[in-house]
């Protein structure tokens, strides 16, 4: 800060995160440090068109990839919590060439591809979904995905703004060992601070400018500050230890929020990885948008405010994963559990 926080310029700082980042995302050859998640996934869409030279995109019902035009197609996040449609001003134009499919069907996209044949760039996903709730990819989801963009010439682009640092050190295609072509990153990477990235393989970002002819800039993109604060969250994430410490904390928090609403009598479900977690108050299983539909948003409206009063702060939607963070203190848990238990009794 006393240096500056911004100028308009690349800075020294940078150069240092992208190679952390490269280090740990097994996609990451060349990265571009953006402004935010939106921002990042605007921007890697425009590079896989420009990379396939094929128009149309494939999103999930219920992922939720940022508020531009082309992504506003069922999304999840704030358009599921507020039962918005799609948004007012994107005109149809701007979604045309944006195909959905419900998230877990493998069958959807294939025929997806085979009535848009040759006419698909890519496929975004978030490998575990965050903006319908915590939704678990089946086992062969992902691998079966990688298949269909590699035998007809697709890029996979995998939205890690939630799950990137968070699932693993090298995100979600760490932990479950598949490799897109493009990543997206969120503010994580700045230690909360107003940033985004995207990368991937060196021969698609090398199209970026001014290497390449896909135009994007930012003038506050790659701030000192944000450069900073995320090279630090780094240092302390790939400290032995981290991942394991997250791991026990969410699961004894799932578990007993879980747990204390069964005891109250009401159907609930839950998971979590890592650091990510959520439940619904529906049976389950939840391998989709259709199925998070089915919780009883009304029950989480009671559960989240009455946790407030008790002086716990969950996201204020059903479809928000949550997350857990190194600062969360064993005690916390507890603190947290007790309320749950407090709450869900009175409901």
């Amino acid at each position: 800060m006393q240096k500056g926080t911004s100028f308009g310029a690349p800075c020294l700082l940078e150069n240092t995160l992208a190679q952390m980042v490269i280090a740990a995302v097994p996609s990451i050859e060349m990265v571009r440090f953006v402004n935010s998640g939106t921002e990042a996934c605007m921007g890697a869409l425009r590079l896989a068109r420009a990379f396939t030279g094929k128009p149309k995109i494939i999103k999930f019902e219920g992922c939720y990839h940022g508020h531009a035009d082309s992504l506003l197609v069922k999304a999840g996040s704030g358009v599921a919590t507020l039962g918005l449609p799609d948004s007012p001003g994107v005109p149809k134009a701007a979604t045309s060439d944006t195909l959905t499919a419900p998230y877990n069907h493998i069958s959807a996209v294939e025929n997806l591809f085979h009535h848009h044949k040759g006419d698909i760039a890519a496929v975004i996903l978030e490998p575990v979904v965050g903006n319908s709730g915590f939704i678990l990819p089946k086992p062969d989801f992902l691998a079966a995905i990688r298949k269909i963009t590699e035998e007809n010439d697709s890029l996979l682009i995998f939205d890690e703004v939630m799950t990137g640092f968070r699932l693993a050190y090298g995100g979600a295609q760490e932990y479950f060992g598949i490799v897109p072509d493009l990543t997206t990153l969120g503010k994580i990477i700045g230690g909360g601070l107003p940033v985004g990235a995207y990368g991937g393989r060196r021969n698609i970002m090398e199209m970026v400018a001014p290497a390449g002819a896909v135009y994007q800039a930012g003038t506050l993109s790659g701030s000192p500050l944000a450069m900073a604060a995320g090279i630090e969250t780094m240092k302390i994430i790939r400290e032995p230890g981290s991942y394991e410490y997250l791991d026990k904390i969410t699961g004894e928090l799932v578990n007993g929020i879980v747990e204390a609403g069964k005891r109250a009598g009401h159907p609930m479900c839950g998971g979590h990885i890592n650091g990510m977690f959520g439940f619904f108050f529906t049976e389950g299983p939840v391998n989709n948008f259709a199925d998070a539909k089915k919780s009883d948003a009304h029950k989480f409206a009671r559960f989240y405010w009455g946790m407030l009063e008790e002086g716990v702060y969950f996201a204020p939607s059903q479809f928000e994963a949550g997350f857990t963070s190194l600062a969360h203190t064993p005690d916390d848990i507890q603190f947290t559990i007790a309320a749950a238990h407090k709450v869900l009794s009175n409901i």
